[in-house]
């Protein structure tokens, strides 16, 4: 009887939780939503939309001759630049330890065929010391801002 009586108030608890759950609570919003804002940045319900992310990983060519591993780090950092003003390239930067991944992106695109295209044209890939793992990333539309905001701040360019 009493496995009863506990299965009954366990099933109960579960019931009235999940039922709690199901509900919308009211939101606590400090900021009004946006609507124009969020149709500009390409944003769902949530705020949200879909990129590309790529991880960017040490390749199999090893430049030994240091000018010309120089200059194609030039080039790799003006092709970041070139896609971060067509608007295809969000986010970039390099991660601050020597371990595997190097860097990540995150690109204005929806299909990782867009991304490959794009990671194409980067000098470095082409050479073969960096590679990209690419992956489908669902994060905030706000991250459409970064680039006008770095813009405000940049006091000199990476690629001068």
């Amino acid at each position: 009887m009493k496995i009863i009586i506990l299965f009954t108030l366990t099933c109960l608890l579960v019931c009235s939780h999940s039922k709690g759950q199901t509900q919308a609570t009211p939101s606590k919003r400090k900021v009004p939503y946006d609507s124009a804002l969020a149709r500009k940045l390409g944003a769902d319900a949530y705020g949200m939309k879909q990129y590309v992310i790529a991880f960017l990983k040490t390749g199999k060519v090893k430049i030994q001759d240091s000018t010309k591993r120089a200059e194609l780090q030039m080039a790799h950092l003006r092709n970041i630049i070139r896609l971060s003003n067509e608007g295809k390239l969000l986010l970039a930067g390099p991660f601050m330890d020597k371990e595997s991944p190097r860097g990540i992106y995150i690109f204005n695109v929806t299909t990782l065929e867009e991304a490959r295209k794009l990671t194409e044209t980067d000098p470095a890939i082409q050479a073969g010391t960096l590679e990209m793992e690419l992956r489908p990333w669902y994060g905030s539309a706000a991250v459409m801002e970064l680039l006008r905001i770095h813009h405000s701040i940049e006091k000199v360019s990476v690629a001068d």
